[in-house]
């Protein structure tokens, strides 16, 4: 599993027109899936995205945790993180997982984070969206399940 997390002081996902989800301040996660992730796959990420310093405390260091700022998670399903665009002009996606397989695990992943006691919203899967935010900082991490990078 990869993902790209923006710290925002706003996030939004709609789908023609209509929002299907919405947070303040949090972090947005753009999810990826791969076709052999496993369930410890998700866990390492939803416990890595759980506990991660990614706001500023007082000393204006990247001390607290969405727990710690009462901040809210958006995830948003984007299957392109798994786009290979080493070779030649066009993105392969041999490596993403298939949509019901990808489902399966996006929705264990949202069940996860909400089982860590944190307020999450949601895109909608499979679906064209639109996606607004205001990032704070910018701050971005990347995250890879198989610690790629």
């Amino acid at each position: 599993m990869r993902a790209v997390l923006q710290r925002v002081h706003q996030a939004s996902v709609s789908v023609q027109g209509c929002v299907t989800g919405a947070i303040g301040r949090g972090l947005l996660v753009f999810l990826g899936i791969a076709a052999d992730d496993t369930e410890q796959d998700m866990l390492y990420l939803t416990s890595k995205i759980a506990g991660l310093r990614a706001f500023e405390d007082q000393s204006g260091k990247m001390n607290l945790c969405l727990q710690d700022v009462a901040g809210s998670v958006l995830v948003v399903s984007q299957f392109t993180l798994y786009g290979d665009c080493r070779k030649g002009r066009r993105p392969s996606f041999a490596d993403a997982a298939r949509p019901e397989q990808a489902r399966f695990w996006y929705e264990r992943f949202v069940g996860r984070l909400r089982s860590e006691g944190l307020a999450v919203h949601t895109g909608s899967f499979r679906e064209m969206m639109d996606v607004n935010l205001a990032n704070d900082g910018p701050v971005t991490f990347l995250l890879d399940s198989r610690r790629l990078f």
